[in-house]
């Protein structure tokens, strides 16, 4: 194999590469590569190592509670809808003060432990640990991550016991399933939760008479914003139904549409992983969602992030679409873009969910009772935080970023501004159909220059 900084024609695949880079302690990008405008998550791993090792916190609990918040990516320290930052999440909110309490506990600046993801997770590490201590946990105890899970109940914040068993189940399916993200990877194991208090606690969406009658979707668990997060009422007949994206967890987005100081909510939040619906505010009743357009419309969150593909699974467009399509029905409300819209679409508003990443075609038909085949992909990317462009140009808008290898649908091939990164130059570019933009074929893990069986544009 040539040098990793030469000029390749034929290429061996991209991925070895980056593996023999990576084996002789070199960065996978140069410093004068033209993509990922976005810093390298590849330090993750070692952050994780080192910081479960300082304070003392099993580095499955860790990193199952990083990917559970964020799928690994600090979305470059961009805050969630519940003001969470990093990795970690670590927030600043009336009823999380993670980030001030990582602060203290690190002597790390708000500023730093909001952006840097290695200090983000030392800072959740910081928090852990304490809460932790307060719990009593010593010894051996301190090493079964089984005993962590009321702390990692108490590291949510969540706003009530049902909705922190929520959160901290998904956790705990996390370590059992194990991860393999962002270049950092947890072989599965199978833990026994000491749940402590919470085994008294009833899992959310145990049923009753009272919550079976509370929802208007069958399939929906009933879990009630705050009454401070809503109007009680209707001031216009429903006619449209808006999808978003929650810039944040299932558990987390279901916490925070309870906390009063919210002044927000949606009538129904989707889980990514399975697509279990809450349902938080009737139908009858106007949430908080899409400012001067609440009156008449109805809300549906999807857990996830804009930015990252990896939430949009295909359990989500089912769960979500059956619902629409139920809602639609019943209300007389037409199965067509005009009256099913994104966030991004509605007046008076300034919010882009749900976002390029959001497989519109994909929904309408499974709205409409289509049967359509889940999207198909034909190549994988590696890398991380690489642009993806309105352009095949290195000056055009990024339309989003990819956090992480990534399976996409290249629809077509076009010759464009030259790339030169990860030992590579390259000026063919990948037309991705699921994100409607371009990324320069170097980040497509194939060993060709052109993609082979793949049409020019």
């Amino acid at each position: 194999m040539g040098s990793v900084n030469s000029t390749l024609t034929t290429r061996v695949p991209k991925l070895a590469v980056v593996l023999a880079v990576a084996a002789l302690g070199l960065s996978a990008l140069p410093s004068n590569a033209a993509e990922p405008a976005q810093p390298s998550d590849a330090g993750l791993a070692p952050a994780f190592q080192d910081a479960a090792a300082k304070y003392d916190v099993p580095r499955e609990v860790l990193v199952g509670v990083g990917f559970a918040e964020t799928h690994l990516d600090g979305h470059n320290g961009a805050p969630s809808q519940a003001n969470g930052y990093g990795v970690m999440q670590l927030a600043s909110n009336n009823v999380n003060k993670t980030m001030s309490e990582a602060s203290k506990l690190t002597g790390l600046p708000v500023a730093k432990l909001s952006k840097d993801d290695r200090s983000n997770i030392l800072g959740a590490a910081a928090v852990l640990d304490a809460y932790a201590d307060q719990a009593g946990l010593t010894g051996a105890a301190r090493k079964d991550p089984g005993k962590w899970y009321s702390v990692v109940a108490k590291y949510s914040h969540s706003a009530d016991g049902p909705t922190a068993r929520l959160y901290t189940d998904e956790v705990f399916r996390i370590i059992g399933t194990g991860v393999q993200a962002a270049g950092v990877t947890t072989a599965p194991r199978a833990v026994k939760a000491d749940l402590g208090a919470y085994a008294k606690v009833a899992p959310l969406g145990t049923r009753s008479a009272s919550s079976v009658q509370a929802v208007d979707y069958p399939g929906a668990i009933w879990n009630a914003a705050s009454t401070s997060n809503y109007r009680a009422g209707r001031t216009a007949a429903i006619t449209t139904i808006v999808i978003h994206v929650t810039q944040g967890s299932y558990a987390g987005t279901i916490s925070w549409f309870k906390d009063p100081a919210a002044q927000v909510s949606a009538h129904y939040v989707v889980r990514s992983s399975d697509g279990q619906v809450t349902q938080m505010v009737a139908e009858k009743d106007t949430a908080w969602h899409v400012r001067t357009e609440n009156p008449y419309t109805i809300g549906i969150e999807h857990e996830g992030y804009v930015d990252q593909p990896s939430w949009f699974t295909d359990a989500m467009y089912r769960s979500s679409a059956a619902l629409t399509r139920n809602i639609a029905d019943r209300r007389g409300i037409p199965k067509d873009r005009a009256h099913l819209k994104g966030h991004s679409e509605m007046p008076n508003n300034d919010h882009t969910d749900p976002g390029p990443n959001w497989n519109w075609d994909y929904y309408m038909q499974l709205v409409n009772g289509g049967s359509p085949n889940p999207p198909q992909y034909n190549f994988t990317t590696w890398g991380s935080g690489v642009n993806v462009r309105s352009a095949p140009k290195l000056s055009a808008s990024v339309v989003t970023s990819l956090a992480g290898p990534t399976q996409v649908y290249v629809e077509c091939q076009v010759q464009g501004d030259t790339v030169t990164a990860g030992g590579y130059t390259n000026n063919w570019w990948a037309k991705l159909r699921d994100q409607n933009g371009y990324m320069t074929n170097i980040y497509i893990d194939d060993p060709n220059t052109k993609l082979p069986g793949v049409p020019d544009c």
